[in-house]
């Protein structure tokens, strides 16, 4: 991954630059008897969970467990996961949607003895067991985490005793185990900060589970966050899920891909690239906007040209994988309260930022691959919100992508006019 170099001296233009290769790091990489293809987390994208900016130690757990890429799900989830925000995530099975939750809760846990910090609720016993033995997979290097799980059938004096001597800090069940141990006092709920429902839809569908489900719900703090999973999520259910949390980012993978494509205005520029930076600066000046998001291809890209648009008088912030986690949460909470309105990112904040207020979306690098393209125009008209698509193309290659999306997702992409309908893109 690339770093920021604080003491480079950019050039006016971006053109010479010398891109450092951006490469997924050789220690996450994948085994070689293709364990990670078996198990359907499908490599998307070129760069690796290390981008993440995860602990060393589940870094090292990923390792041992043959994954190199991460899913889709868990490119569009995980960053803004371990941010803290609520999640509602709709994905076939396969693709990786419980190492969303684990990893983003043991990556914010700090345990407590004696407290449980996180509660995950799912609707069998099986899944129980299968979502504690994920959760002790990625533990494997942080031994002072404790992990148990609480299903029926099994005698509660058990489960009692083990609340009593070895209180674990994650707690994994069924609801009707999970509520009988806390209306008894044995199973203290005051702590937990990270609210999880596996196959929510199972629960919330069925009355009397949803009864267990709230009823424990009201036992943990208001303050926490909230995540829902599942492979499938009726437009039913999903207000009903929305009842449990504070502006949930929404994730449906599997039924609205072509639909926010089509949902877009999106168009095109040729041009060279030593005439981006005026391009841009025209762009912004002619357009009308609440908030844009302006992509490049690195990490000291984005520096630079966040550094280039504040000496041409557009204040913006730039959000990347170089920083802190507690850099870019400060930086994306500052975003999302509209306290500037031009974010300059990599393809990290592409797959994970959701912001309503943001209404157009600029490519000043082309991104690598249709799917890419689809994550971070994405980002403009969320929730069916007007948005516009502008994406600069400097090479072939850059238009063999854009061909390739024009050709998935069966839109036609035309060239930008001299002018451009304001009602088409700005909310009325």
């Amino acid at each position: 991954m690339g770093e920021t170099r604080e003491n480079d001296v950019y050039d006016e233009e971006l053109v010479d630059y010398e891109e450092e290769e951006e490469k997924a790091p050789d220690s996450v990489a994948a085994k070689a008897n293709g364990e990670a293809a078996k198990k359907g987390y499908v490599g998307i994208h070129s760069s690796g969970f290390r981008d993440f900016l995860l602990k060393p130690e589940l870094l090292r757990a990923i390792v041992d467990s043959g994954f190199e890429h991460p899913s889709e799900v868990q490119h569009e989830c995980i960053p803004q996961a371990i941010l803290g925000m609520d999640v509602i995530c709709q994905a076939k099975s396969g693709m990786g949607k419980t190492a969303v939750f684990v990893l983003s809760t043991l990556q914010q846990i700090d345990p407590v003895a004696g407290q449980v910090s996180a509660l995950v609720l799912c609707h069998t016993r099986e899944l129980a067991y299968q979502i504690c033995h994920e959760f002790e997979r990625f533990s494997t290097y942080l031994p002072d985490l404790k992990v148990a799980v609480f299903y029926g059938g099994v005698n509660i004096k058990l489960h009692k005793d083990l609340l009593k001597n070895e209180c674990p800090h994650i707690v994994v069940g069924t609801p009707g185990r999970i509520l009988a141990l806390a209306r008894d006092k044995d199973l203290s709920l005051k702590n937990v900060r990270h609210f999880i429902l596996d196959e929510c839809d199972k629960m919330l569908e069925s009355l009397d589970m949803r009864r267990d489900v709230q009823e424990i719900f009201k036992m943990t703090p208001h303050d926490k966050q909230v995540m829902m999973f599942s492979a499938t999520l009726s437009k039913e259910i999903r207000p009903v899920c929305k009842k449990f949390m504070q502006d949930p980012m929404e994730i449906y993978v599997d039924d609205e891909a072509k639909l926010t494509l089509h949902g877009l205005v999106q168009h095109y520029i040729k041009l060279s690239e030593s005439e981006k930076n005026r391009k841009l600066n025209d762009l912004l000046d002619a357009l009308d906007f609440n908030q844009v998001v302006i992509f490049v291809k690195s990490v000291s890209r984005a520096a630079e040209l966040n550094k280039l648009l504040a000496e041409c008088n557009f204040p913006s912030i730039c959000i990347h994988s170089g920083m802190s986690q507690e850099e870019r949460l400060k930086r994306y909470k500052g975003f999302k309260e509209g306290q500037n309105r031009i974010l300059v990112a990599t393809d990290l904040v592409g797959r994970g930022i959701d912001i309503e207020r943001v209404n157009i979306v600029i490519n000043y690098d082309m991104p690598d691959s249709a799917d890419t393209y689809l994550h971070r125009v994405g980002r403009a008209g969320r929730f069916g919100t007007k948005g516009l698509a502008i994406t600069f193309v400097s090479s072939a290659s850059d238009s063999d992508v854009l061909n390739d999306v024009q050709e998935r997702f069966e839109v036609d992409i035309k060239g930008l006019p001299d002018q451009i309908d304001t009602s088409t893109y700005m909310p009325s």
